[in-house]
């Protein structure tokens, strides 16, 4: 039997429409997909597939080389072509390691030198230099046992620590021991001052990687919190070196190791007693070492210059005082084509910029000058004597690249100018790749010439979230409590938000210095804890209030010696906002913070116990007495010399005013927020009759590590659920 032609075209139709129908039903429930926080949390089993996709570049010279697991590719950043450079089959034949020991991954490998063809890579056990256009091993050097290591290029020597003290390892192998008093209390080699003032690490080569300044530092008499460790069989004492504000603090001094005559000296900087030093640096002919000292009050910094062969003294380069506090975070670089000149950081005209300087110590330029702060300083580029740095000139929302000439003080934007951009130079600085988001792009990755900006698209990551039914994410601002500084939120929409329906609201608060919560990046730098509450219901609202970072010294002073207060003033000039929308439901506003947003949650709940109804402090501070002597006298002074400011911002004395749930979380051995501000507060509760909850994570420190960091974040997510969520 033979259809007719009508027929069988309507039966066509119907069956496209019905596989339409069908595939939008699909797309729909696709859409429809709900988070957990698996995917939304970095301790979650699918988190790595709910970030922006990535591209991991590095530069050999002037060549970009991406790399992977198992391979490395050459870029041709003009067309975004890829050309196989090398495999990790290739590395391990060249090298000849069998499977025991073969080098596992590509992702760290290195290309050291801009004219040869070698690629530094690695196992657990060795570091090695292979030729890979000769396809043979030009080195290797082992590393077992090296808690702290720095490898240098020049010398291919390496420092290390094993069992506290400093070796120092050369090209060779011949090993040399350094120090032999390392211990918990004579610290050799590592960061120190508690990594404050932009100081990360304790080891600090000199250019041809000939001489190695270090850190020593001496913290046998500081005291110790006593730490305990419960999970042996039977409980042990592990005590943390504490020094608390005002009360006694450690001593360092500086040491330089000579390769070549097995000699260490250290700088005669004087009684280091009640001093820090920080940012140390070299001259380009490695026989000047420089360093920025602080008395202990932190408001008088010096720059010094020291004799790298016999550590004496030399010239006192720059001073800087201020009647609050100076902060050096970054050393000083000099000009790769001139020995006798150098930039510095520093925000003493009331933003941080770069001033170009002598050896001498005159002040030759100010290179960046505005009401904005330069970020980052990249480099240089060499062909054409600029410098390459990044700035929020653009915005304070904005994170961008730009280069201002030595000679002329042109400067020149370099990247699209929207967005938050990270930026890597290439060794001369003739081009940078730039790795970026904004707020609707997940990522993006450019290259850039340095010299004429132009720009050109490598990479665009989809959008991980495109499956899922994602939140609306707004940005604003308001003004602060003085009634003229702009301030930036962030707003997260509930899921399927209907403004005539009134949501429950939680205000997530850092406000402390050194950081910000809301920018120009994807989604305005949301958590993804944030869209996991937006998507059960709730609105949040983020507010970066006076005393965060990136927006000049003014700003961030204005909360001097009484921390919380100036801060919190903030914060309730968002409440107030947040009241004044016809969907926020302000009977039902909860707040939320870690660390110094622990102390803001709480100082918030107590100082306006009728406004907020539910809170969870994490690791919070309770009294600045009680935390770290460079952070706490910074910028609180001492509580000997300011005895109101911690009187008044201690929250001892606001535990009676507790209304409302509040649940108080610690890492049961936070070496940084110790367990003893979190006990104190519930022993004045308790004293005080009022009802805070309490959660311990044994073993654990400041932050929640891994898996733990998922159960944290499903405890906070249940307290709000209980109490602040209305009732069905």
């Amino acid at each position: 039997m033979t259809m007719n032609k009508p027929l069988a075209n309507l039966y066509i139709i119907r069956g496209l429409m019905l596989f339409l129908f069908v595939m939008t039903l699909i797309q729909m429930a696709q859409a429809q997909k709900e988070f957990t926080l698996d995917d939304l949390n970095y301790g979650g089993s699918n988190y790595h597939n709910m970030i922006p996709e990535q591209r991991y570049i590095t530069w050999w010279g002037e060549k970009p080389v991406r790399l992977d697991l198992e391979e490395c590719y050459a870029i041709n950043e003009s067309n975004g072509k890829e050309k196989l450079l090398i495999s990790l089959d290739d590395i391990n034949e060249w090298i000849g390691l069998d499977d025991s020991v073969k080098v596992r991954s590509l992702y760290y490998a290195e290309f050291p030198y801009a004219d040869k063809p070698v690629v530094l890579v690695s196992n657990n056990k060795e570091r090695f230099l292979v030729d890979f256009k000769r396809h043979t091993l030009l080195w290797r050097q082992s590393y077992v046992n090296m808690q702290v290591s720095d490898w240098n290029k020049s010398s291919r020597s390496v420092a290390y620590i094993e069992n506290d003290n400093l070796y120092v390892c050369d090209a060779e192998g011949k090993v040399e021991q350094i120090s032999s008093d390392g211990s918990r209390s004579i610290v050799y080699g590592q960061a120190v001052h508690r990594n404050e003032f932009g100081i990360e690490k304790g080891t600090f080569w000199s250019p041809d990687g000939k001489r190695l300044a270090f850190y020593r530092m001496d913290q046998s008499m500081v005291a110790d919190y006593p730490q305990v460790d419960v999970f042996a069989r039977e409980a042990e004492y592990a005590p943390d070196k504490y020094p608390m504000a005002g009360e006694t603090s450690h001593k360092v001094t500086v040491g330089v190791y000579d390769i070549d005559t097995k000699r260490t000296i250290y700088l005669d900087a004087g009684d280091p007693t009640d001093r820090y030093f920080t940012n140390i640096s070299w001259s380009p002919d490695a026989s000047t070492i420089y360093m920025f000292e602080l008395n202990r009050d932190q408001n008088d910094c010096r720059l010094v210059s020291y004799d790298a062969a016999n550590g004496k003294r030399k010239s006192e380069i720059y001073n800087e005082t201020d009647s609050k506090y100076v902060e050096p975070l970054n050393p000083i670089v000099f000009l790769p084509w001139d020995n006798t000149k150098f930039l510095m950081q520093s925000q003493k005209d009331g933003y941080n910029h770069l001033y170009l300087m002598d050896i001498y110590g005159k002040e030759l330029r100010q290179l960046t000058k505005g009401s904005w702060v330069v970020m980052e300083m990249l480099g240089f580029n060499t062909d054409d004597k600029s410098v390459i740095y990044m700035s929020n000139e653009a915005s304070p929302m904005q994170r961008n690249v730009y280069s201002v000439n030595v000679e002329t003080g042109k400067r020149k934007p370099l990247d699209n100018g929207r967005g938050y951009h990270y930026c890597y130079l290439s060794d001369k600085g003739t081009k940078l790749y730039d790795n970026y988001s904004e707020p609707e792009l997940p990522r993006g990755i450019d290259f850039i010439n340095t010299k004429t900006a132009a720009g050109k698209n490598y990479f665009k990551a989809d959008n991980p979230w495109k499956e899922y039914n994602s939140p609306e994410f707004k940005c604003g601002s308001i003004k602060a409590a003085d009634g003229t500084t702009d301030l930036y939120y962030r707003m997260v929409m509930p899921v399927g938000f209907n403004p005539s329906v009134k949501y429950p609201t939680i205000v997530y608060v850092y406000g402390g210095p050194h950081a910000h919560n809301v920018d120009a990046r994807w989604h305005y730098a949301s958590r993804g804890w944030e869209t996991y509450m937006a998507q059960k219901g709730y609105l949040l609202f983020i507010l970066d209030n006076r005393g965060s970072e990136n927006r000049g010294r003014a700003f961030e002073q204005a909360t001097f010696r009484q921390l919380g207060q100036i801060e919190m003033q903030d914060q309730m000039m968002g409440i107030e906002y947040l009241k004044s929308l016809p969907y926020v439901d302000s009977t039902r506003i909860g707040v939320h913070g870690w660390s110094f947003g622990g102390f803001m949650t709480i100082t918030m709940m107590t100082n306006h116990p009728d406004v907020f109804k539910v809170g969870v402090a994490g690791g919070p501070v309770i009294d600045w007495k009680w935390y770290e002597v460079m952070y706490g006298e910074r910028y609180m002074d001492t509580p000997q010399s300011n005895p109101e400011g911690y009187e008044k911002t201690s929250l001892i004395n606001q535990a009676k005013n507790l209304k409302g749930k509040l649940q108080v979380i610690t890492g049961y051995n936070d070496n940084t927020v110790v367990p003893q501000h979190c006990l104190s507060f519930l022993a004045e509760c308790i004293k005080e009759g009022t009802q805070p909850d309490f959660f311990v994570y044994p073993g654990e420190q400041h932050n929640m590590r891994g898996y733990q960091s998922v159960h944290l974040h499903e405890r906070i997510t249940q307290y709000f659920e209980d109490y602040l969520k209305p009732a069905k």
